[in-house]
């Protein structure tokens, strides 16, 4: 299942092979129409200065909220305030809607600017940890990674974001490791 608020946070890209280099791709034209064609947003003017600090403020957030939930701790009661202040600059409007079942009041909005993608990126956040269960929100274990990602296999256990790459690595990096002690004796 994708998440917006995930993929926002991973925009502070690690190599996960190790090489030491990261990259901070929120702010890169080419990242954020990557990240409003994925989640289906109309393509709106870059973020002002304003909204660029906004967007770097939240994804910080969401990287420490995320490891305190990945550690089994609470959300802080300041970082409950700031989602609340993100979320009040939603656009949002009831509307009747029509239904095989009958009527249905919901609310809908447009998105006028990054405030309202802001919005919905701690809408996201906020639903992962009310309706879900944010136990289950991790950091890869690959300690060049440190993707975030919502871990929903069935026994609990998943710790890398990506078995095929940060796995396969992490296990030939311990395979290796074991065959080098096993040389040093």
């Amino acid at each position: 299942m994708e998440r917006i608020w995930t993929d926002f946070a991973n925009s502070l890209w690690h190599d996960w092979k190790g090489h030491g280099q990261s990259e901070d791709r929120l702010m890169q034209i080419k990242w954020q129409q990557f990240f409003l064609d994925r989640y289906q947003y109309i393509h709106i003017q870059e973020p002002s200065a304003a909204e660029g600090q906004r967007m770097l403020e939240l994804r910080d957030s969401l990287i420490e909220a995320a490891g305190s939930l990945a550690r089994g701790e609470m959300l802080k009661d300041e970082d409950i305030d700031f989602y609340n202040q993100i979320m009040h600059k939603k656009c949002l409007f009831p509307e009747i809607i029509k239904q095989d079942e009958g009527l249905e009041l919901t609310y809908a909005g447009s998105i006028l600017d990054w405030d309202d993608i802001l919005a919905d990126i701690v809408i996201d956040f906020a639903k992962t940890v009310i309706e879900e269960d944010p136990s289950r929100i991790r950091i890869c274990d690959n300690e060049n990674c440190r993707w975030i990602f919502y871990d929903e296999t069935r026994n609990r256990r998943q710790r890398y974001c990506d078995d095929k790459l940060c796995g396969n690595l992490m296990k030939v990096r311990r395979f290796r490791a074991k065959k080098k002690e096993e040389l040093e004796d």
